[in-house]
């Protein structure tokens, strides 16, 4: 991957606090505070609009999250917006930037309650509760706090990161925890993976980067970085005319055992849409001459299919029995490029032997988990991949020396050399049956016009969901988009990327 490429960067938690602590032996105490106040005041003024002549609700907790949330409320009310301030005090002496911030929100016109008003026609609900530094559950009066913004109608703006959402993992902080759920976040000094995966879409809504002004020299390489198409820019080059079929590639889907050749056939339509030369549908079971709505396709027995020489997309619709785990082991085992995804990833899973020669394969391999099979890679339950799915993710691509992509909301995509991308393209419609094997099937036509994996993975995944999101925006889901409408779709993404 290459790490100058210009795309939005993410930091970990332990990243952000080591940019802050350098910035603050450079400034006056509470300059960064007052920088974040006026930020945040700045976009909730935004979000009022025209509806200054309602209250904003200010939640201020009793960390330095809340010293944020007491600066905008003093820039609020000196605005002239009416502000309400529940300020949940620290025990004990609170960090000498959150007492300038508390003593100048007191010394504002905003008004301070011990109990929130029994009212819902607030302009704006401002979250600064807790930030980065939770480390456990949401307790006391706070989780039946979170659980009321729920039925606010009006826009929730979080300060740096929803409160009880963890920062790096996109997951409610401890076991059975809450997380307020945001329409906006406002992050601060960085972007953080946990607000683009796992729940942290669902919790942050649209997210906005304020650096304070910190210099850019004090800001490490990235965690991670967002999925863009300046990620695989390279290779969106218009095609010759001197060309032919074969100088696109041949993808051949190995799968499409009894009852599930439905599969092979959507990861082959996606090969062909994805820009593929060829496209063979190679079968474990007896399987149809044709394909009527797609006769492009060719139909072939996986028992005698020569597999030297193509693209392999190993495993939509394989099953278990014995001729898939041979077909599998023989496509591992070619020189050419790999995709290996659903039934194929199982079977890898319940086998030492495949995954060390999964390992040992030189030509470019990915793979396409989603939660399930990555935690059968693992080892682990599900859930435990969900927990983290960067570390796992990362884990899992050093494992088997493959690109990884752990699918599900904000898809994580890992190298074996440990960089990271988070996707933001996608939507709800893409949790139906078969749209990985699409998926699939795209990583296979990039890779056989010979994409990198990295990059293969990275525009697939991203044209994948952006494919999604047109088709939402033209009405088609996300209730009800199905996978089989997605090939066209991307196919209209990729030639427009590449007529930039």
């Amino acid at each position: 991957m290459n790490s100058k490429i210009d795309c939005a960067k993410l930091y970990s938690v332990t990243q952000i606090r080591a940019i802050e602590e350098a910035a603050m032996q450079e400034l006056e105490t509470g300059t960064l505070m007052t920088r974040a106040g006026r930020a945040a005041a700045d976009l909730a003024l935004q979000l009022v609009g025209e509806a200054r002549t309602r209250p904003v609700l200010v939640l201020a907790g009793p960390g330095n999250n809340g010293g944020d949330a007491l600066e905008l409320a003093a820039n609020l009310s000196d605005a002239g917006l009416d502000v309400v301030v529940l300020y949940f005090a620290p025990t004990g002496q609170p960090s000498p930037e959150s007492a300038q911030a508390l003593a100048r929100a007191r010394a504002s016109r905003a008004n301070f309650a011990d109990v929130a008003p029994d009212t819902r026609d607030w302009a704006l609900v401002v979250d600064g509760l807790f930030g980065i530094g939770l480390a456990r559950n949401l307790v006391g009066r706070y989780p039946e706090l979170v659980t009321a913004l729920s039925d606010v109608r009006c826009p929730v703006l979080a300060l740096d990161v929803p409160s009880g959402l963890d920062a790096d993992t996109g997951v409610p902080v401890g076991e059975g925890g809450v997380a307020v759920h945001a329409t906006h976040t406002l992050t601060f000094i960085g972007d953080k993976p946990g607000l683009h995966t796992a729940c942290g879409r669902d919790h942050a809504g649209q997210v906005v980067v304020a650096d304070l002004g910190i210099a850019p020299e004090l800001f490490p390489p990235p965690a991670a970085l967002v999925a863009a198409p300046a990620l695989f820019a390279a290779q969106l080059v218009p095609r010759r005319q001197n060309t032919h079929k074969g100088s696109f590639g041949d993808v051949a889907i190995v799968g499409g055992a009894h009852g599930m050749l439905g599969a092979a056939v959507l990861a082959g339509r996606g090969a062909l849409y994805a820009g593929a030369g060829r496209v063979f549908v190679a079968t474990v079971d007896v399987g149809p001459g044709y394909d009527s709505a797609q006769p492009e396709l060719m139909f072939r027995a996986s028992h005698d299919f020569a597999v030297e020489g193509r693209t392999l997309v190993l495993g939509p619709g394989m099953g278990d029995a014995l001729e898939a785990m041979r077909v599998l082991g023989h496509g591992i085992d070619a020189s050419g490029p790999v995709v290996i995804d659903a039934d194929g990833l199982n079977l890898v899973a319940s086998s030492t032997d495949l995954q060390a020669r999964v390992a040992r394969r030189v030509a470019e391999t990915v793979v396409t988990p989603h939660p399930l099979e990555a935690a059968r890679l693992l080892g682990i339950s599900a859930g435990e991949v969900q927990a983290d799915r960067l570390g796992s993710a990362r884990t899992l691509a050093k494992r088997l020396n493959a690109v990884v992509v752990l699918k599900g909301s904000g898809t994580v995509l890992a190298a074996p050399d440990g960089a990271l991308a988070i996707n933001p393209t996608g939507n709800p419609g893409l949790a139906t049956g078969g749209t990985g094997d699409v998926l699939a099937g795209v990583v296979g036509a990039l890779l056989a016009q010979g994409w990198p994996a990295w990059e293969a993975a990275v525009g697939a995944v991203w044209m994948h969901g952006a494919a999604a999101d047109a088709l939402v925006a033209d009405g088609i889901g996300p209730v009800g988009l199905t996978a089989g409408e997605l090939p066209a779709a991307i196919r209209k993404v990729l030639n427009g990327l590449v007529a930039r």
